[in-house]
């Protein structure tokens, strides 16, 4: 064989070999950005939201067996909040706006403040984003079921122990909180895994964050 034929038939073999390396790599990447990322329990992964009995601003009696199956996307906050209750609200209206039509998607916006947020204040409050009590329920009822649900149950801030008095406990957090169909606390957590953290119903991009997440869950069997 002459020493042309040689380096042709090397130049075609490298080339070959050099292809099947770029489309093995092709393939797995391009596999990688169609698989689902998952994401983090938020508590142990054996934790699950417990059954509730509140009333959302209709009237209507509210349990766990009325979502079950259902993605939860969960607030605390009070109609009369002047703060950070507004612009959270105004990005949970964003969160609404994009998944009004699904019917894998409930909001629950329970209030922080059932003694002033009656149904009627609760019903004049959901007017403001044209919801649907059927997909946005704003969920008022006994202040300790409540609370009890935010901390023990949603995990929306750490349990408070040196709390004896209902009337003087108080919760006051910008976290959203984001529930699998298996009554299960979810979280986003970074690339390698080393932060695990809620939702700042504050920020933009932490509540878009949370609505690619919700679709992760969509996508989860």
């Amino acid at each position: 064989m002459s020493n042309k034929r040689k380096v042709t038939l090397f130049l075609i073999t490298f080339f070959i070999a050099l292809w099947a390396v770029f489309a093995f790599y092709y393939f797995r990447v391009s596999q990688d950005k169609k698989r689902p990322a998952s994401l983090a329990f938020l508590g142990d992964e054996t934790h699950a939201v417990r059954d509730f009995k509140f009333l959302n601003q209709d009237g209507d009696t509210i349990t766990l067996a009325s979502v079950k199956g259902k993605i939860l996307v969960v607030e605390y906050f009070f109609t009369t909040c002047k703060g950070i209750c507004p612009t959270m609200n105004e990005n949970m209206a964003e969160v609404y706006n994009t998944f009004k039509n699904d019917d894998e998607v409930i909001i629950l916006s329970h209030t922080v403040d059932p003694k002033r947020d009656t149904v009627g204040a609760m019903k004049e409050y959901a007017q403001r984003f044209n919801a649907d009590s059927k997909k946005w329920m704003f969920l008022t009822g006994d202040k300790k079921a409540l609370y009890d649900q935010a901390r023990y149950s949603y995990l929306v801030t750490a349990a408070d122990s040196s709390k004896t008095d209902i009337e003087s406990d108080f919760i006051h957090t910008e976290n959203f909180v984001l529930v699998d169909r298996n009554g299960r606390v979810r979280a986003h957590q970074t690339k390698d895994g080393s932060n695990v953290s809620p939702y700042d119903g504050t920020k933009k991009e932490s509540v878009k964050q949370m609505m690619d997440d919700i679709r992760v869950l969509k996508a989860e069997q």
